[in-house]
Order: structure tokens, then sequence, then C-alpha cells
């Protein structure tokens, strides 16, 4: 395992409880638009790449035929049993892998969707090569992830890594459409959505380095007058909120 796979299992084995129960990672409205961009059908099966808590994975099974979740986090895959049990999702199937390789056959699936774990990859062009292997010719391939402004990629990066030490790099939509392109995918369709937020309830589920939640806490205040982590940070009473932007895009196999 590599140092920094190492350095994911550790992070979201801690976080798997909190991030597993966030109203941000639960919002039902953020599934829904996920499962109509990919147009899904009760005849497909479905893949998600990096599947955590399951939430996505539960989310197509109710309209798939069957959906698969591969994470490396034993602890992720626990929690994501859990809500498939909850939901009563019988045609859910997990698998504990390390990513990439993904551990399938090409043309196995038709739908492979991946949500909030690009940022997480040290090569996420690796990654999306191999949820395109996996999928069948005429089926979708799916990213949903941070897509900031071009001019805020620099400061949030250092920001998250402080509050997240498994944060590798978050991309504008661009960067984002380009990944696609380098994969041999065609122009991807482009959704998205804002996924709002409490700096105090992100902080109390995440395990930043010594001296992080600080710094943290700090670059989030100086960003309300200039909004340089391009994350919208405003003042709310006591409490300071943000808007982080996702995009969500889609293309054929």
């Amino acid at each position: 395992m590599s140092a920094h796979h190492e350095e994911i299992l550790e992070q979201f084995t801690r976080q798997a409880a909190g991030y597993a129960q966030s109203a941000s990672i639960r919002d039902q409205d953020a599934l829904d638009l996920l499962v109509r961009w990919s147009a899904v059908t009760a005849t497909e099966r479905v893949l998600d790449v990096a599947c955590g808590p399951g939430h996505v994975v539960c989310a197509f099974a109710l309209v798939a035929s069957e959906a698969a979740g591969v994470d490396m986090t034993p602890a992720m895959l626990e929690q994501a049993r859990r809500h498939a049990a909850e939901l009563g999702v019988t045609n859910a199937r997990w698998q504990l892998a390390e990513i990439p390789p993904l551990p399938w056959a090409d043309d196995s699936f038709d739908v492979v969707v991946t949500r909030y774990a690009v940022h997480h990859m040290t090569d996420p062009l690796a990654m999306l090569r191999e949820m395109v292997r996996v999928c069948a010719p005429g089926g979708r391939v799916v990213v949903c992830d941070l897509a900031l402004a071009p001019e805020a990629v620099a400061a949030f990066n250092a920001m998250d890594r402080l509050r997240d030490p498994s944060h590798v790099r978050a991309f504008s939509s661009d960067e984002l459409r380009e990944l696609y392109l380098q994969a041999g995918l065609g122009e991807p369709r482009v959704t998205g959505y804002t996924l709002e937020g409490d700096l105090d309830a992100l902080l109390a589920r995440s395990f930043p380095a010594p001296g992080g939640e600080e710094e943290v806490r700090c670059r989030f205040h100086a960003s309300l007058d200039d909004d340089h982590l391009g994350v919208d940070a405003r003042r709310d009473g006591e409490r300071i909120t943000y808007r982080h932007p996702i995009a969500v895009l889609a293309a054929t196999v």
C-alpha cells in the first residue's frame, strides 16, 4: 500500500461514522440529481468507485437492476452495509480494494460513477481510465466533485490539505472536462449544485494535522473578505458557513 493510500485509510477510518451521518453526504436532492444525470435504467448495472458509506450505491440500487460499491476503507464499507440494511436495499454489493486499478473485467457495468473522490487521487486520470475500461460501450461515466473557480484552486487546496491530509487536489470545471478528453471520452454533459455546510460541523468530523484546525479557521475568516477560497464563506451569527461548488459530468463510452 502506498503512503498516500495509508493516509486515506487512516483518515476515512476515523471519519467514517461522522461522514456517513453528514447532512451534505445524505442530501437526497443531490443524490437524485446524480441518478438522473446518469440516465440509468432499470435493467442496468452500476458501479460507484470510492463509494464511502454507500449513499450513492443505494440511490442507484433503488433504480437499477444492481449496484456495486468499491472502497479501500473497511470502516466505510461497514457504514455502507448498515445504510443498505436500513433502506432494505438487497441488490447492492460491496468490494474492498485499492483504487486504481478496479477489480472487474472490461465492460462489466453500464454506469460507472464516482462522487467526491477525484480530489483524493494522486492520479485521477488513471482512475478515470479504469472507470472507462469497466464501462460497457454505450454506458456512461459520471464524475461528481468539487469544481472551483480557477483563481481559487491553489488557496483552497492548501487549506483543505490542512483540514484533511488525504486531500490531494481539487480542480476547476475546465480541468475536470479536460480529464474526460484525456481519458478518451467525448465532451461531457455538465450540471452542478452547491454543497452547503457549516465550518464547525465540517471540522467536527475532520481529523486535521496538529495545528491544522486553527489554521483552517484562520483561512476561512480571511476568505470572508474576498472569497479567495472560492466557497462563498460567510458569517451567520457565530457560525461560518460555506457553499462548495460541485460539478456533475457525464459522457457516453
